[in-house]
């Protein structure tokens, strides 16, 4: 009976010392960009703006589009906790129709990889476009 209280015991506070590991924390103002119509041929690019409530520095070690037509930019250094920071997504609207483009933001935030998304449809004349 000691045996399996000793156990139990140890088993909750391995849980409750787990539960307080401290961690970088993405908190997206949107993860989700909508251009709605484009024009063909104009790059447009989105902005995804983050604050990291965690409490550990937050690193984004890579961001990359999902296809070559969508370049990424994001912030080199540690944004510390209670700041925010940045991630561009470039689109180049060269083909016609709807498109759905993801970016893959591996960094040491809690929960691992996130991802961002962007979506609209490209038309032919500029006119059309919003």
């Amino acid at each position: 009976m000691k045996r399996i209280l000793f156990f139990a015991s140890l088993i909750l506070l391995t849980a409750s010392i787990a539960m307080t590991v401290p961690a970088a924390l993405f908190n997206w103002r949107s993860a989700t960009h909508d251009f709605g119509r484009i024009a063909q041929g104009k790059p447009v690019t989105a902005e995804y703006t983050f604050t990291n409530t965690g409490e550990l520095p937050l690193v984004i070690n890579s961001a990359k589009g999902s296809c070559g037509c969508t370049g990424v930019d994001y912030p080199k250094g540690a944004v510390l906790p209670g700041q925010t920071g940045k991630i561009k997504a470039t689109f180049n609207a060269a083909a016609l129709g709807a498109f759905n483009k993801t970016v893959l933001v591996e960094s040491n935030a809690e929960g691992g990889s996130q991802t961002l998304y962007l979506k609209g449809e490209v038309v032919k004349e500029a006119a059309s476009a919003q």
